[in-house]
């Protein structure tokens, strides 16, 4: 990574969240939040552009942003979607910038889990199962789920759940039943979000980036932004190098991603917005 030669202290950090949270995306941007805090920048500027994503991941992005923020000033700016996880990672930010017409919201957990019983009946396929306990092949795909297993899960959710308002309510200054109105896995819009409280302004990434730089006390005329960003691997590089002659394949990074995503995390909790 090439830094400037211009000072940090005299620049913006600027971090981009994008996508499903999970994995390599928090390993990349805690790093990136390991930088800013090594390079001594005044002000950081979090772009988040995310549906949420892992329960575990997120909490360890806010943590760090949380840690950040006793010694560096943070405004998070929300950009086509930034919900449930998104929400979380946000409200780790002295302050959230909103457009109008933002996605976000989706305030709760999901689980899911898939039942091929009828399918594996059909095809005439059965497994045997020899385990510790009732619940230790709990959400198994092969076999409906018993409603004591149902409770099992019910509860764990609801402490995922209960983290998150509690999360939410501490970052925005708001009373925890205040947010359960509206943490019920609704999505709003940016301007809905300034009226309940979860957003601060209404603007553009730009006028985030100003805002930010006010908060540092520095110019925002002249204030520079550096973008600090995962180094990319060789085959990215040479993916990237010969993309113009490349031909574009149907199922494309984006899709790759999310199906490496759906099959990561089957029967994990989630903090994560699913039309």
């Amino acid at each position: 990574m090439i830094w400037p030669f211009k000072p940090a202290r005299k620049q913006i950090a600027r971090i981009e969240i994008k996508g499903a949270i999970a994995g390599k995306t928090r390993d990349q941007v805690l790093e990136a939040i390991k930088t800013v805090e090594e390079k001594k920048f005044p002000a950081l500027l979090l772009r988040i552009d995310s549906p949420g994503g892992t329960v575990g991941d997120s909490q360890e992005i806010y943590s760090a942003l949380k840690r950040l923020g006793e010694k560096t000033k943070i405004v998070a700016s929300f950009g086509n979607i930034s919900a449930s996880g998104g929400v979380y990672i946000g409200v780790g930010a002295h302050h959230i910038m909103a457009n109008p017409g933002t996605i976000t919201g989706s305030i709760g957990v999901i689980l899911r889990g898939n039942n091929l019983e009828g399918l594996l009946d059909k095809v005439g396929v059965s497994f045997k199962v020899v385990k510790s306990g009732p619940y230790k092949d709990i959400l198994a795909f092969d076999r409906e789920i018993t409603e004591q297993e149902q409770q099992i899960l019910q509860d764990m959710i609801d402490s995922s759940y209960s983290q998150f308002v509690h999360t939410v309510a501490e970052g925005r200054n708001l009373e925890p039943d205040a947010v359960r109105t509206f943490a019920d896995g609704r999505v709003f819009t940016g301007q809905q979000a300034v009226d309940l409280g979860l957003v601060d302004r209404l603007g553009t990434e730009e006028d985030a980036r100003r805002w930010t730089a006010e908060l540092a006390g520095l110019d925002p005329e002249k204030t520079k932004t550096f973008n600090i960003e995962a180094p990319k691997s060789l085959l990215n590089r040479l993916r990237s190098s010969n993309q113009s002659n490349q031909f574009r394949l149907p199922l494309t990074d984006q899709a790759i991603n999310w199906l490496e995503f759906e099959v990561s995390t089957s029967g994990l909790p989630l903090w994560l917005y699913r039309p």
